[in-house]
């Protein structure tokens, strides 16, 4: 039976156990998107997981939805990631950098007066995330075919930028109503050129940029994340399976690594589904997982790797944790977000030796 201390190869990423950090979101970054001593701290105590999953990290400064996230764009940020990087790999751990573009999940305010770009001029609802006062998305302005290809050449260059910095590999956000999310699914998506109307065209940015990262990577080194219930950011496709099982195939076809999914555990999961139309690539369950869930999918193959969140806040030896089914530390809500303090960052306990 297939349990959380089994080894596993994706790809080139030989992961000494089934357990991820997911990606997470904590603003700890200078004003200049630069890693900090803490980040890299944070990470290290982390390392025991079979992957860490990195923060999502910008590749330019226009891609930006909020303020204090770290970078791949200029070479104080490479610095930075190194010692990051190098923190984890002193701990035998492995750690690949989740790359990122949040199109029209932002604000002028938080793009020196630009209006944010997407795959079409569709407005999201609600008000974004942390800009106090509170503001209502803008209107986002669709970019022009030229602005796609250089978009993708920036995706380019924080790879090559992830690969000076020493991570393991790279993954992209392809999920959670970002920029390339906004290209795949028809809500967001109504152009009528080669990047709107089929599945193939709304596919097409997805696919260039996995081939750049390939390219500065190989396969077996490149992830991606994927949301296919369109639950975040006002999302929504009117045939996700059509969607998610053509971007999958596809992505099979070029052997990546590994893929992961932020779904629900429901009856109504693609995740099957997409794991059958993926050609063997390795995948990686998430969200709301306990360790029973968690052990049921890995045990039944559903899953060849599960990842938590908010658990690898709260316990830096959540994979310890999980083999001996010790209680876990409770979650702190203060200091999650923006802060540069040690408190609820890096000052959970460990276990008792």
């Amino acid at each position: 039976m297939t349990d959380f201390v089994s080894p596993i190869q994706f790809g080139e990423l030989k992961l000494k156990n089934r357990v991820v950090m997911a990606p997470l979101t904590r603003s700890r970054a200078t004003a200049d998107r630069v890693p900090t001593e803490l980040m890299a701290e944070y990470y290290a105590q982390r390392a025991s997981a079979g992957l860490i999953i990195a923060e999502a990290t910008v590749i330019s400064e226009e891609a930006n939805g909020y303020e204090k996230t770290p970078g791949l764009f200029t070479d104080a940020q490479v610095e930075g990631w190194k010692k990051v990087t190098d923190a984890v790999h002193a701990k035998d751990g492995l750690i690949v950098s989740q790359l990122w573009h949040v199109g029209r999940v932002s604000h002028p305010d938080l793009l020196n007066g630009e209006t944010p770009v997407s795959a079409s001029a569709v407005q999201q609802t609600g008000h974004v995330s942390l800009l106090r006062p509170k503001r209502s998305y803008v209107l986002p302005r669709a970019l022009e075919i030229s602005e796609i290809h250089a978009i993708t050449e920036q995706f380019k260059q924080a790879a090559m930028r992830a690969k000076e910095a020493g991570f393991d590999g790279v993954e992209l956000h392809a999920a959670n109503g970002y920029l390339i999310d906004q290209f795949l699914q028809t809500k967001t998506n109504l152009r009528e050129d080669e990047y709107g109307g089929s599945v193939e065209n709304r596919a097409r940015f997805l696919l260039e940029v996995v081939d750049a990262l390939v390219e500065v990577w190989g396969a077996g080194r490149v992830g991606v994340h994927l949301a296919p219930r369109g639950d975040e950011h006002d999302m929504g496709d009117h045939d996700p399976r059509e969607t998610f099982g053509y971007a999958m195939e596809q992505l099979g076809q070029r052997q990546i690594a590994f893929f992961f999914t932020r779904e629900y555990l429901a009856e109504d999961s693609m995740s099957e589904y997409l794991k059958e139309r993926s050609n063997g690539v390795a995948y990686i369950a998430n969200m709301k997982l306990d360790r029973s869930s968690a052990l049921d999918l890995l045990s039944s193959e559903k899953a060849d790797a599960v990842s938590f969140g908010k658990a690898y806040i709260a316990n830096p030896d959540l994979f310890e944790r999980l083999v001996i089914d010790a209680e876990m530390n409770e979650l702190k809500l203060e200091n999650m977000l923006g802060t540069d303090v040690a408190e609820g960052y890096i000052d959970y306990p460990f276990l008792a030796k």
